[in-house]
C-alpha cells in the first residue's frame, strides 16, 4: 500500500504539491493525469525517495519512505521498478546485457540471470531480440526492453512515467497491453500520461492533478482535463 498523507512540496519559486492525500492499494492500476507543471513528476520522485516533502508523510506499506536510512535506500528501491519515456537503456549493451546489468546490481546469481532473462523477454514480445542493441530496435521495442528490465527483479510497484510519449498509436496500445498483463499478475502500477486514449481505453482509476492539488479521484475514470 502507498499512502500520501497531506504531502506538500514547496520550491523557492513555486508550489509543486499542495495537501496531497490518497491511497493506492496493492495490485491497483492507477493513472495520474495533469497538464505540464501539475506536479506529476514531483509526485513520482516522492515515491522513489528522490525528493522529500516540505511537509506531510508518504508511506510504502507501514514504512515512512522519507525516514528510510541511506544504507537501506537501495533495498527499498529494489521493490520499485521504473519505466520512462526516454527508455534510459545502455546503448553499448545488448538487450540481454541491459537486463543482466540490473540483475547483477541486485545481487542475482549467474544461474538466475541465464534462467530469467529469456522468460521476461518472451513476456514483452522480444524473445528473438536477445542479442540486439538498442540502436537496432524500434521505439516500441526499446520501450518493451525497458519494461523487461524494470520487472526482472519482480518489484512490488511499477512506476511508469509517460511511457507512450515517443511511440506511434499501435506501439502505444501494445505497450499498454503489456502493462495490463503485468498488473494482472499482481504488480501495482502507477502511470502518468498525457495520452487521452490510453486513459480512456484503460478504464481504471484516474487521479487528476491541477497546479499541485489533487482535484479528482475517479475509480473508473476517463481523461477529464
Amino acid at each position: 500500500m502507498i499512502y500520501f498523507d497531506k504531502v506538500c512540496k514547496i520550491y523557492p519559486n513555486s508550489v509543486a504539491l499542495e495537501d496531497i492525500t490518497f491511497t493506492v492499494e496493492p495490485g491497483e492500476f492507477v493513472s495520474i493525469v495533469g497538464q505540464s507543471g501539475a506536479g506529476k513528476t514531483t509526485l513520482l520522485k516522492m515515491i522513489l525517495a528522490e525528493d522529500v516533502p516540505t511537509s506531510g508523510n508518504l508511506y510504502f506499506d507501514s514504512m515512512d519512505i522519507h525516514k528510510v536510512s541511506k544504507s537501506k535506500l537501495p533495498s527499498f528501491r529494489r521493490r520499485i521498478g521504473s519505466v520512462f519515456q526516454d527508455f534510459r537503456l545502455l546503448p553499448n549493451k545488448t538487450a540481454y546485457e541491459n537486463i543482466a546489468f540490473t540483475m547483477e546490481a541486485s545481487g542475482r546469481s549467474d544461474e538466475e540471470i541465464r534462467s530469467d532473462i529469456p522468460h521476461v523477454l518472451e513476456l514483452v514480445g522480444l524473445g528473438e531480440k536477445v542479442f540486439s542493441f538498442p540502436s537496432q530496435l524500434s521505439g516500441g521495442e526499446r520501450q518493451r526492453l525497458a519494461i523487461a528490465r524494470a520487472i526482472i527483479n519482480q518489484p512490488d510497484l511499477l512506476i511508469v512515467d509517460e511511457p507512450t510519449g515517443n511511440l506511434d498509436p499501435i506501439s502505444a496500445a501494445e505497450i499498454i497491453e503489456i502493462f495490463k498483463k503485468i498488473n494482472e499478475i499482481g504488480t501495482t502500477i502507477i502511470l502518468t500520461t498525457h495520452n487521452k486514449k490510453v486513459i480512456d481505453d484503460l478504464g481504471r482509476r484516474v487521479l487528476t492533478l491541477e497546479k499541485g492539488r489533487l482535484i479528482r479521484d475517479d475509480k473508473t475514470g476517463k481523461y477529464a482535463l
